[in-house]
Order: C-alpha cells, then structure tokens, then sequence
C-alpha cells in the first residue's frame, strides 16, 4: 500500500509533535518531515516531495499565505491543509485564492484531521464549519463586486453541473453515482474545470463559481439537473 507522505509546518513544536503522534498512528501515512517556519517548509517541500503538506498561518520568515503560494507554484500536485487558530476572512480567501485544499481549525480533533487528509487525497475539499459559514456568507447573494474575465459559457453543461455538485459538498464518488459515470471520468471532467478556470483545486473552482454568480448559495439547497 502506497503510503501517503506529510509535511508538518507548525511553529510550535509541542503542536507539532502531538499532530505527528496522531498520524503516525495511521498505518499508511508517514511524516517525511516537520517545519517551523515558511522558509524551511519551502525547502522540505523541495526534497522531500510530500503529498499533503499540514499549514499554519502565522510563523516566522515566510508566513503559511505566501509559503502555500510557492509551495503550489513549485508544484501544483502537493496539496495543502490549512491548520490554524484563526478563522478571519483576511487568512481564509487569500489562503484559498493560493491553492489550500483544506481549511481546518485547531479545535477539530485528530480523527477530524486523519479524516480531511484522506480527503483531500481523493481530489476534495475540507472546510472547517466556521470557515464554510464565513465562506458561504461571502458569496450569498451571488455574484461580488469583484470581476472575472470568466463567463459561464466556458464550461460545458455537465462541467456546470458538476462543479455545482461539489458546491453542494457531494463527493467524487457521490457526483459519479448521480451521473451514472465512473469516478474517473468525474476527476477528469474537474481537471478539465480546473484548467479552464486556472485553478488548482475543487475549493478555488467552486469560489471562482460563486464569484462569477453562476449559481448562488440558495440555488444549492435546490436539487441537481441529471446532465
């Protein structure tokens, strides 16, 4: 069995060592490493390649915003948790906008974090509920005052749908069962969304979809077209 390997960037080190502790226990995770601070979470990432890297926010040197930008610059497949005390707006988006495919808070326990990282290893997103609440707040009433150079027709009817799916919290396999697709077939329609939208993950493809006002939060309560 493939094991899945972890970065942990954490300042503290008492944190760091209760967060490995935890993992360490998962038999097909393995800690490859452990920063504290930006900088050297940005070389780590270089030599030990991790699947998913664990971030705080506020470190020295390089703080968790920009060391997520460059880590995903350097290599978009590395995926990025976000584990932090703080749940302000002024983390959360620029945080998202770098690439961050989870978004958790130090009060979730460690099966909740066990739990995102075999999430986020399968292609999905991970929000804290506080987060998702701050999130969904933001884009409430539809499109922001903020432009996109998107428009709604670069996406096919089915990728429209599907991204409107994983707005609705439904899982690969979830959106798959639906279409009567293969899961496959599904990770390959969001890569092709990914790509059109010049986004790195299912978090940044479903903002970009909500600022764009291409369907509002009261839209997802209502139920999905099969297309």
């Amino acid at each position: 069995m493939k094991k899945t390997k972890i970065l942990l960037v954490e300042d503290h080190l008492i944190v760091r060592e209760s967060i490995r502790q935890a993992l360490e226990a998962v038999e097909n995770f393995t800690v490859v490493g452990e920063a504290g601070n930006g900088e050297e979470a940005l070389h780590m990432a270089k030599a030990h390649h991790p699947d998913v890297v664990i971030m705080d926010i506020s470190m020295p040197r390089i703080n968790g915003i920009e060391a997520t930008r460059q880590i995903k610059a350097y290599n978009p497949d590395i995926i990025v948790i976000v584990l932090t005390a703080y749940d302000y707006e002024q983390y959360i988006f620029p945080l998202i906008e770098a690439g961050a495919a989870g978004y958790l808070l130090k009060d979730v326990s460690g099966a909740e974090l066990i739990n995102a990282i075999q999430t986020v290893s399968r292609g999905e997103a991970v929000l804290h509920p506080a987060v998702a609440r701050k999130v969904m707040e933001k884009f409430k009433h539809g499109k922001t005052e903020q432009s996109s150079e998107h428009d709604k027709n670069i996406l096919t009817e089915r990728e429209a749908n599907i991204i409107k799916m994983a707005a609705k919290g439904m899982s690969n396999n979830e959106i798959a069962e639906h279409l009567h697709l293969s899961v496959r077939t599904i990770e390959s329609h969001l890569g092709t969304i990914f790509n059109k939208l010049g986004v790195g993950s299912r978090m940044e493809a479903v903002i970009e979809a909500l600022r764009c006002g291409w369907f509002t939060i009261d839209d997802l309560s209502r139920p999905i077209d099969d297309k």
